[in-house]
């Protein structure tokens, strides 16, 4: 029987996007690939190929729900984990990879339990709560952005952050620079912390030279609770702007973008490199050990991209951002040459080696 990869991620898209360029290659290779994740991770594995199959556990999280629904998070990890095991005592894995989030809890302690080869990814430069508590607990630490904080006495690997065949499909698509014909802006808000975008972005764009707000069309991600208010603030601005919660063809529509505005979680900023595009950065201040910061420090120190703290973000100071990059087409070229450099179109190979190497150890 064809061996059989185990991957254990988080229900958000910055856990599951690499998972899912790991299971493409490995599905390639003649792997078996399982995918554990609960109920919420479910629901972000639409891009998954057919051939993963998809093993729903029972987890929890700390930071949802009230007193009762905390109180009952160990009892439904442990239920989780007890599930895992017969499930990897009965089609044992080869290989166990854990990319973060709490649903990742079950398969990695199973796979502690009952010795299974085992690492986790780290998409971040600081280790996520989960995988910091398997860092000493498992064969390899890989790393997505480097450097990363890592306890003492654990080493870690860099390989970079995977993304999806979508995003390599359009791996370093010439960059038109910004002009006087109609341009694209994209704005990211991801998964979590995206409302301050849907008031800033719009307002910023607002206050723009009329000739260069007449150009600009804009693709927004927003949460459904704060489209209606961005898409008038867009349309009292004169702007046409796409609004929506999801785009599932952001890789598409970063190829064609002048300027990208984003949070800085780490798949965005490996899609924003691989690509290669000007972007202004605005780290999630409640981000874990303020790791979307960590994220964006090695674009902003390459020149391909400008990052605001979120303190500091106001409506003024983003316009003249926009106003400058988008104002400055060889500014604009020269911020997209840059992002491409720092891009790792090879992680997803690397973390393959990886995968590979513990079985060769095992």
């Amino acid at each position: 029987m064809a061996r059989l990869l185990l991957i254990a991620a988080g229900g958000t898209g910055g856990h599951m996007f690499p998972a899912q360029a790991l299971a493409e290659v490995m599905l390639a290779r003649g792997w078996r690939v399982k995918l554990s994740t609960d109920e919420r991770g479910v629901r972000y594995a639409g891009g998954f190929p057919e051939a993963v199959m998809i093993e729903r556990v029972a987890s929890a999280t700390f930071s949802r729900g009230g007193p009762l629904a905390k109180l009952l998070v160990p009892f439904r990890i442990l239920g989780g984990i007890i599930g895992a095991l017969w499930s990897q005592f009965r089609d044992k894995p080869d290989v166990v990879v854990g990319f973060g989030g709490y649903p990742s809890i079950p398969a990695l302690t199973a796979a502690w339990v009952l010795r299974r080869p085992r690492m986790i990814h780290e998409q971040n430069g600081v280790l996520g709560r989960v995988n910091k508590v398997f860092a000493r607990r498992v064969d390899k630490v890989a790393c997505g952005t480097w450097p990363t904080a890592l306890p003492e006495g654990v080493t870690g690997v860099p390989v970079g952050n995977p993304v999806r065949q979508a995003v390599l499909d359009r791996a370093s698509a010439p960059y038109i620079p910004p002009g006087d014909y109609p341009m694209s802006m994209v704005v990211i808000g991801g998964s979590q912390g995206a409302r301050i975008l849907s008031d800033m972005v719009p307002a910023a764009v607002a206050l723009l030279p009329e000739g260069l707000r007449a150009n600009l069309r804009v693709a927004h991600q927003a949460r459904d609770e704060d489209g209606a208010r961005a898409a008038a603030a867009y349309e009292a601005a004169g702007v046409r702007a796409e609004i929506a919660p999801f785009f599932a063809d952001i890789p598409r529509r970063l190829s064609e973008a002048q300027l990208v505005i984003s949070r800085s979680g780490a798949s965005s900023v490996a899609d924003i490199s691989i690509i290669g595009r000007p972007a202004i950065l605005i780290p999630f201040a409640a981000a874990t050990g303020d790791h979307q910061t960590a994220n964006a420090r090695g674009l902003v120190e390459a020149s391909g991209a400008v990052a605001i703290a979120e303190k500091a973000l106001d409506a003024a100071g983003l316009a003249g951002q926009i106003a400058a990059i988008l104002g400055d087409p060889a500014k604009a070229e020269a911020m997209a040459r840059a992002a491409l450099g720092e891009g790792k179109p090879d992680a997803t190979a690397r973390l393959v080696a990886l995968v590979e190497g513990l079985v060769g150890e095992a």
